[in-house]
């Protein structure tokens, strides 16, 4: 079967998908469509490309990195300077084809250059547009620069990361905004397609980057608007459960996650540590009680976790029914079994590199399961598919296009 064949029976084949995104937000949200059968192509600037080929670790392709490759999985590349008249009327040529754009400049930008939406949908009335920025198409921050660092901050996160009387930290050192966000894209995306199947219709998708992080902090607003207090960092744990948290096992120095979140799982890990008594009325058996005691308990628990490894840790608790699991380093996720069995790491074969290891798809579909077919692309893999094939330009054109600076 071959790749187009495979691609065909996925649930988002036949969407034509436009990615003139850079980094990763709103490119994830077409990564994931890509997964389950869109045509992606990926808009870049010529002799440059996106900023991500160059951000993070670079391998011997040309210089792009092991972020890109991952990140921009099952795309094809075309080249196209869409601040030049001609390149803007390229582009228009092409969303005129297309289901999906997705964009992340400053809001504004493609206005300037003549791709506003109002002009894209002129030309194709169910176009959807997917705009993500630092603060949204919106509100009096709207023109401000923002990475995800930046919409950790804003949106309360960071503020809960760390140790008490610590700094804030950067939750995972990891860009986690720009992933939240770009899984939100592919929620906005769904809901315009509905619409669309319904009225014909497109529409545009706006996603702020610390609007997604914001959504997930639990109970923080309702309980600040209700009582005006501010949670801070609550490092190892957290105010609400006892025992949850972290602890180190004192038989290999490594670490365990243990969530109890209800008496019962208090009850089960008591007779786990072979104290059954701590979980009497007179003593710990209720949220409340462990709560007013919080640094006994927490001290308890680790000192059982003292004479053990991980392994032995984790084990006890699985078998006595208690949440737990291991801290895991990406050495442990890739010693994993059930990481292994779940494909969630996934080797691919690049002609230049050898196998590349990349994250696995999620969700997992029964019926119509995601496929990573490739890496990232070589930038302007795709300019003849796409402008002889799909826009039908000559030679003479493309040559013309090229010597441009357009192409």
């Amino acid at each position: 079967m071959t790749d187009n064949d495979a691609s065909r029976r996925l649930p988002f084949a036949g969407l034509l998908v436009l990615d003139c995104a850079t980094f990763i937000a709103a490119p994830f949200t077409a990564a994931i469509l890509a997964e389950f059968g869109a045509e992606v192509i990926k808009v870049e600037a010529p002799g440059t490309g996106d900023p991500l080929r160059k951000f993070g670790t670079p391998t011997a392709r040309g210089g792009d990195t092991l972020a890109f490759l991952s990140e921009a999985r099952n795309k094809i590349s075309i080249t196209l300077d869409l601040r030049k008249p001609a390149g803007a009327d390229l582009f228009k040529r092409l969303a005129a084809q297309a289901d999906i754009v997705c964009e992340n400049f400053r809001p504004g930008t493609l206005d300037r250059w003549g791709l506003s939406y109002e002009e894209l949908s002129r030309r194709n009335r169910g176009l959807i547009m997917l705009r993500v920025s630092g603060y949204g198409q919106s509100g009096p921050y709207r023109d401000r620069p923002g990475f995800a660092r930046i919409a950790h901050a804003v949106s309360g996160l960071t503020h809960l990361a760390g140790l008490p009387g610590g700094p804030p930290v950067t939750p995972g050192s990891t860009s986690l905004a720009d992933y939240m966000s770009g899984l939100y894209g592919v929620i906005g995306v769904l809901a315009a397609l509905r619409h669309r199947d319904v009225t014909g219709e497109g529409q545009e998708i706006d996603v702020a980057l610390y609007e997604p992080a914001f959504r997930v902090l639990d109970e923080l607003a309702p309980a600040f608007a209700a009582s005006g207090r501010v949670r801070g960092r609550e490092g190892l744990g957290t105010v609400n459960a006892c025992p949850h948290g972290h602890f180190q096992c004192g038989g290999d120095g490594k670490w365990v996650a243990i969530a109890c979140t209800s008496d019962k799982m208090f009850e089960r890990l008591a007779a786990v540590m072979g104290r059954p008594e701590l979980a009497a009325p007179d003593r710990f058996r209720t949220t409340r009680q462990r709560l007013d005691n919080r640094a006994e308990v927490d001290g308890i628990v680790a000192a059982w976790l003292g004479g053990l490894t991980r392994d032995e840790a984790v084990r006890l608790c699985v078998e006595g029914e208690v949440p737990c699991g291991p801290i895991n380093d990406i050495a442990d996720i890739f010693a994993d079994p059930h990481y292994r069995a779940r494909d969630n790491l996934v080797a691919l074969d690049d002609p230049a590199l050898g196998a590349v290891t990349v994250p696995g798809i999620v969700p997992k579909l029964s019926k119509t399961p995601g496929e990573i077919r490739t890496l990232g692309p070589a930038l302007g893999n795709g300019n003849d598919a796409v402008y002889r094939g799909r826009l039908g330009l000559g030679d003479d054109e493309i040559a013309a296009l090229k010597a441009a600076g357009v192409i």
